[in-house]
């Protein structure tokens, strides 16, 4: 190609004007503090009231862990049926929650907890505050399984209830 052709093709170029293709739609990429504030203002709009008083909270899920907050900001509507849980959440193996979180286990849980105890104590994890994790030592096991037990107690057996309420609200509407 010759240089006089090459001008008449770049002075053909235009940018702009009648026939070009229109500018694409620049993306906008939001970002977490944005989604934030659309989330607290669809609360607000659902009229939410902080529940205080709740020092954490544990979710149980199908395999075994345990999704927890440590001091989580609870909120919940009740016309709404709208419960929202926010904090900083940790996936933790439900073996490394014990002993404290027994009273907390439905059956599903304290069975699998027990198939967990019958695999023997290396399966088993604990954390302590200096070295924070170490293999579950054999000393442990029987109180382990004891703990297990006793939970299983608690949920087979019937609770016993100490007054009878039936006579205290009849008192109550004399």
């Amino acid at each position: 190609m010759n240089q006089e052709k090459l001008a008449k093709l770049q002075a053909q170029v235009r940018i702009g004007g009648k026939g070009t293709a229109r500018r694409k739609k620049k993306v906008v990429h939001r970002t977490a503090t944005a989604d934030d504030k659309k989330l607290q203002f669809s609360l607000k709009k659902l009229g939410v009231n902080n529940i205080s008083g709740i020092e954490e909270v544990n979710m149980f899920t199908n395999q075994g862990t345990v999704i927890h907050f440590n001091n989580p900001k609870v909120q919940a509507s009740l016309a709404a049926n709208t419960f929202t849980i926010t904090g900083h959440a940790e996936t933790k193996q439900l073996t490394e929650m014990l002993p404290g979180i027994l009273n907390q286990l439905g059956a599903d849980s304290l069975t699998s907890l027990r198939r967990l105890a019958e695999l023997g104590p290396p399966h088993f994890t604990f954390r302590d505050q200096v070295s924070h994790k170490h293999t579950f030592p054999e000393l442990f096991s029987s109180t382990f399984e004891s703990l297990v037990q006793m939970g299983m107690h608690l949920l087979s057996s019937p609770m016993n209830l100490v007054e009878n309420f039936d006579e205290a609200s009849k008192d109550e509407a004399n």
